[in-house]
C-alpha cells in the first residue's frame, strides 16, 4: 500500500517482530537502551488508572528549554536518517536534507487545536509528538484524528500518508493514515500525549476524552492498540527516544516498556504491573535521575546582546547536603545563573523532592560566532560524583524586519476562516507570529499563534462574535513591526457555502426535526444575526432538537448553502 524508504523500514514492515527485534539487535546491540536508574521506580504493584497517573506524574517533567525556533535544530538530532542529512520525514517520502527546513513543518502529530492550541504550554514544543513534515501533507491532515482511509475514500494520497473517510472518525469529517510501517509509531505518541497531559482539558474530542482515565474514545483505544500490536517499537524509535530525553529530559514509557499499553488499556488492564526493568535505586544511595550525564543545553541562534533562557530540572533520590554547580569552558562569561554568576548552590532537598526543582540559564552572547561551555554538577551525595551538561549557542547579526501585510480571510466556514499575510521580499524569516484577538459577549481574548506559511488555519470561530488578526515577521527570536489588522465577522461564512449533501429541516410546534439519507457531521445553527446559537457532531435521519421562537439559519459539513428555518 505505501512505498518505505530504508532498509530497517522494509524489515519492521514485512518481517515478523521476533526476527525483525533478532536482526535489528545484531546491528545495533539491544533495542531497548539503557533507562536511567531510578526514573520508572514508582510504577511496579500500580493497575490500570493509577499506574497511568504514575506515568503522568514522571514524564511530566521535562526541561522547558525548547522555543517554536529552536524545533528544526533539535529535528536535526531526532529526525534525520543515520549517516545520512536526509530528513526522516513520516509524511512523505520527499528527499529533503538538513540543515535546511524548507518544505517541511514542524508538525503537531496530535493536533495543537484538540487542546485549544495555546502555545504557551508545554504541548506546543514537546519533542515527543513534534515531528518534521512535508508541507502539503501537512496541510492535507489539518486536524484530522488518526484512523483508516475507506476503500475509495481518500481526497489526499501522496504514496506515504491519506486524508479521506474513515472507517469511524470521532465525529470528524475525515481521518488522517500514516504508512503501515509508523503506525505503532503515531499511536505510541498518542498514548504518550493523553499521559503527559491528561490534565487538559480537551476541545475536540475526536480521540481524546476528558478526565484522568482512560484519556482516549474506546473507539480509538481500539484502533492504537491494533496499530501499536501490529507495529512494535523499532530502533529508529529507540534513537528518538534517548536523543530526545538529552533535549528535554523526558521519555515516552510506552518506547520503553511497550507493554505498560496493555496494562493501562489492554489485555491486562486490571493487573499489577511489575514489568520495569530499570535498573533500581539501591537504599541510602543518592541518584541524580536529570539532568542526564552529557544532555545538551542547545540555545540556538540569538541575535548578538540579545538574551535567551532555558530551564533544566534537577530531580534525584536519597540526595544529601548540596550542590555546586559551575559553568566553566572559554566562553563561560556568556552563560550565567539566575543569580547572575557562573556558580551556585543548589539543596539536595529541593532535587529529592517528588516534581524536583528548576534551574534557570541565561545566554547572552556580545559577539557574532558559535559560543560553547560546560555545566559541572558536583557533590550532592551523588553515588557517580559528577555530571556534565553541555551549554551551546550561536550569535548571528541583529535582524533588520520589516511589517508584513495582513490580507483578507478566505475560506470561511462556520467555525474556522484563512488567515493571509505578504512576504516581505529578501527577508530571512523563521516563523510568523500571529496575533489573534477574539471579541466575546464584550470580552476581548488575545492569543499569539506561531505560523510557518504566509497563511494559518484559525479554528474556533464558533465562539467569537468577531474576529481580528495581524502578524509579525520573527527572525533570532527579533520581532518585526505589528502589520495592519484585518477584522473577520461570523456573518461571512454564511455567504461562504454551497449546496452539497441533500438535507431538509421540517418545523413543528415545539421542535425541529433533521430529514438527511445519510449522517452529517459538524452542524451549525445561527440566528438571524449570524450569531452561533447550537453546533451538533453529527445529525441522523429523524433527529429532533428544540430551540427558542426565532429564526435561524442550519449548515453542516456535507451541506453547506444554509437552510432557513423558524422556531415556533
Amino acid at each position: 500500500m505505501y512505498p518505505v524508504s530504508n532498509n530497517i523500514s522494509r524489515m519492521k514492515k514485512f518481517l515478523p517482530f521476533s526476527l525483525f527485534a533478532i536482526i535489528i539487535i545484531l546491528l545495533h546491540g539491544s533495542i531497548y537502551a539503557a533507562v536511567p536508574a531510578g526514573y520508572y521506580k514508582d510504577l511496579n504493584g500500580k493497575t490500570t488508572s493509577d499506574l497511568k497517573t504514575a506515568l503522568y506524574n514522571i514524564i511530566k517533567n521535562q526541561s522547558q528549554q525548547q522555543t517554536y525556533s529552536k524545533l528544526p535544530t533539535f529535528f536535526q538530532r531526532t529526525d534525520v536518517y543515520p549517516n545520512s542529512k536526509r530528513w526522516w520525514d513520516m509524511y512523505s517520502d520527499i528527499p529533503l536534507y538538513a540543515p535546511s527546513f524548507s518544505g517541511l513543518n514542524r508538525e503537531h502529530s496530535l493536533p495543537k487545536s484538540w487542546w485549544g492550541g495555546s502555545s504557551s504550554v508545554l504541548a506546543y514544543t514537546d519533542i515527543n509528538h513534534l515531528y518534521p513534515s512535508e508541507m502539503n501533507a501537512n496541510m492535507a491532515k489539518s486536524n484530522y484524528p488518526l484512523g483508516v482511509v475507506t476503500d475509495g475514500g481518500s481526497k489526499f494520497n501522496n504514496g506515504v500518508c491519506m486524508v479521506g473517510k474513515g472507517q469511524n472518525s470521532g465525529g470528524a469529517a475525515y481521518v488522517f493514515e500514516p504508512a503501515d510501517e509508523y503506525k505503532g509509531d503515531f499511536a505510541r505518541t498518542y498514548f504518550y500525549m493523553v499521559t503527559c497531559y491528561q490534565n487538559f482539558s480537551w476541545k475536540y474530542t475526536y480521540m481524546c476524552a476528558n478526565g484522568t482515565y482512560p484519556s482516549m474514545q474506546q473507539w480509538a483505544i481500539d484502533l492504537l492498540l491494533k496499530w501499536h500490536r501490529d507495529d512494535p517499537v523499532s530502533q529508529k524509535e529507540q534513537n528518538r527516544n534517548e536523543q530526545v530525553y538529552l533535549i528535554q529530559a523526558n521519555r515516552n514509557p510506552y518506547i520503553d516498556y511497550p507493554d505498560l499499553v496493555e496494562y493501562i488499556w489492554g489485555n491486562k488492564k486490571g493487573q499489577a504491573y511489575n514489568g520495569s526493568t530499570t535498573p533500581v535505586i539501591p537504599p541510602s544511595t543518592g541518584t541524580l535521575i536529570t539532568p542526564p550525564n552529557g544532555m545538551d543545553l542547545d540555545f540556538n541562534q540569538v541575535a548578538v546582546n540579545y538574551t535567551t533562557t532555558s530551564q533544566l530540572q534537577f530531580r534525584g533520590e536519597n540526595l544529601s547536603g548540596e550542590f555546586e554547580l559551575a559553568i566553566t569552558g572559554a566562553n563561560k562569561s556568556l552563560f550565567t545563573f539566575s543569580n547572575g554568576t557562573q556558580d551556585m548552590k543548589l539543596a539536595a532537598s529541593a532535587v529529592n523532592a517528588s516534581s524536583g526543582t528548576w534551574i534557570t540559564i541565561s545566554y547572552k552572547p556580545n559577539a557574532i560566532g558559535s559560543h560553547t561551555a560546560r555545566l559541572v554538577i558536583n557533590d550532592g551525595g551523588m553515588i557517580d560524583l559528577s555530571r556534565k551538561v553541555e551549554l551551546r549557542g550561536e550569535a548571528l547579526a541583529v535582524p533588520t524586519l520589516s511589517a508584513p501585510t495582513a490580507t483578507a480571510a478566505t475560506d470561511i466556514t462556520a467555525d474556522s476562516y484563512m488567515a493571509h499575510w505578504d512576504e516581505v521580499p529578501g527577508e530571512t524569516v523563521d516563523y510568523y507570529m500571529v496575533t489573534l484577538k477574539r471579541y466575546k459577549n464584550g470580552i476581548v481574548t488575545t492569543e499569539e499563534i506561531p505560523a510557518e506559511q504566509n497563511y494559518l488555519e484559525i479554528d474556533g470561530f464558533n465562539e467569537s462574535d468577531q474576529d481580528t488578526y495581524s502578524v509579525q515577521s520573527v527572525r533570532l527570536e527579533v520581532r518585526s513591526p505589528q502589520s495592519n489588522t484585518i477584522t473577520v465577522n461570523p456573518t461571512a461564512a454564511i455567504d461562504n457555502i454551497l449546496d452539497d449533501k441533500p438535507l431538509l429541516v421540517e418545523s413543528f410546534d415545539g421542535f425541529m426535526r433533521f430529514r438527511c439519507s445519510e449522517p452529517q457531521s459538524d452542524c451549525v445553527i445561527y440566528d438571524i444575526s449570524g450569531r452561533t446559537m447550537m453546533m451538533i457532531h453529527e445529525i441522523t435521519d429523524q433527529m429532533e432538537i428544540t430551540l427558542p421562537q426565532g429564526i435561524y439559519f442550519i449548515t453542516t459539513a456535507q451541506h453547506r448553502k444554509p437552510i432557513k428555518t423558524v422556531a415556533r
